[in-house]
């Protein structure tokens, strides 16, 4: 029988890790099955583009993968089962045709489920805030804004990355609305002095209102109320406050941290159970310098290439690389003609470099074409002879050199 590998997830780290599998596994012994819930490989990182009106052309997954052998079930995740080894889904359809409850086996899994919008339990959010977390969810925000008349207010909360790309996007599109950000801090306190400059006066020359150390409390239809009782106008509240995680990881006996996330060695695997990998988002791995890393697509590149390598590893017999877990610098789009790129050191504190216009702009903008790049080709310099699986299976199910 083949050695079956099912992934979960096809975002950032789901789709990379599988096209990386398949460049370096022989099909003559490995099965590799993607499971996702739309057809499209989405573009995380600018869906606030797309909420703000741009169009953005989307990859068929099954173009993605097509000539890989990598099979794809467009399927909803309902559990796993890591005792029977086993993943239950829901609305299977693919190019087999099949459709309803389902169940899919596997030798080894990757999970890279990904995350979501953080609500953090906060009365209305769920109700009447919009967020950037989802291509569905992104273009209901776009519906909503296109309808939206001169004057209009847009209220973004969170002052991370999310928030402050698409706060400047919006403003930057539809220069007729009143934009504002709520931060719980001050906005860009983990910039460098001079980066936060830049960030401020980016904010003045797009009209962006900020409301630092303002935290929200309540969302309502027409504005938020802030923690001292504040009401802020906002025929629009875009919540962007953080993530979080599916509860399914947690509910199928994996180990997680207090985060939900799937707890992690180095090589991305599993603590609890050895045939279970997880990358991206869902898992809680420690970075080169000692502390979680991020939930980011750059955690995503690192932590797939790292499960990638170690699976292929394990099943062939062969060496597990470590690779870096280790970040160089923050990319922030300021709207389409200007960004901020951030160096960081290796506690991830801020230097007293950065690059900011439109140079770090088209940096950005390189960042964004390399990973669609890197995702559109899975197979790019595919080897000639791909690695045979090894022949003795380890107590972990995993067949390893004898």
């Amino acid at each position: 029988m083949k050695h079956r590998i099912v992934v979960l997830g096809a975002g950032y780290a789901g789709a990379f890790a599988a096209g990386s599998l398949a460049r370096r596994l022989s099909p003559a012994d490995t099965e590799i099955t993607v499971v996702n819930a739309v057809p499209d490989f989405v573009e995380r990182m600018r869906l606030h583009q797309l909420a703000a009106g741009q169009d953005l052309t989307p990859r068929k997954l099954a173009d993605v993968f097509a000539g890989t052998g990598v099979r794809l079930r467009l399927a909803r995740v309902t559990g796993v089962d890591p005792e029977r080894r086993s993943v239950a889904v829901t609305g299977v359809t693919g190019e087999e045709g099949e459709g309803g409850e389902g169940e899919l086996s596997y030798d080894t899994l990757l999970y890279a489920l990904g995350s979501s919008v953080a609500r953090h339990d906060v009365p209305g959010v769920a109700e009447y805030a919009f967020d950037v977390t989802g291509r569905s969810s992104a273009l209901r925000l776009r519906e909503r804004l296109a309808d939206l008349s001169e004057g209009g207010t847009v209220l973004v909360v969170g002052e991370g990355l999310t928030g402050i790309e698409a706060a400047t996007e919006f403003a930057e599109s539809r220069p007729d609305l009143s934009v504002a950000l709520a931060a719980r801090g001050e906005l860009g306190a983990w910039l460098s002095q001079k980066a936060r400059r830049h960030l401020r006066r980016a904010f003045d020359r797009l009209g962006i209102t900020v409301h630092e150390h303002t935290g929200i409390e309540a969302v309502e239809p027409a504005r938020a109320i802030a923690a001292d009782g504040t009401s802020i106008p906002a025929d629009v509240t875009v919540w962007s406050a953080g993530f979080a995680v599916h509860p399914i990881a947690a509910a199928s006996g994996l180990e997680v941290a207090e985060s939900g996330q799937i707890v992690v060695d180095r090589t991305m695997r599993s603590l609890s159970h050895p045939d279970v990998y997880a990358a991206g988002d869902c898992a809680y791995a420690i970075g080169d310098n000692g502390r979680p890393l991020p939930m980011s697509c750059a955690s995503a590149g690192f932590t797939s290439m790292q499960a990638a390598a170690a699976i292929t590893g394990r099943l062939t017999g062969g060496e597990v690389p470590a690779i870096g877990l280790k970040y160089y610098g923050n990319h922030i789009s300021l709207g389409r003609r200007d960004a901020i790129f951030q160096m960081v050191d290796a506690d991830v504190r801020s230097k007293s470099w950065y690059l900011g216009g439109r140079t770090a702009a088209r940096l950005k903008s390189g960042v964004l074409e390399g990973a669609g790049w890197s995702i559109a080709h899975p197979t790019f310099g595919m080897p000639r002879r791909k690695r045979r699986l090894a022949t003795t299976p380890d107590r972990a199910g995993v067949r390893v050199a004898a």
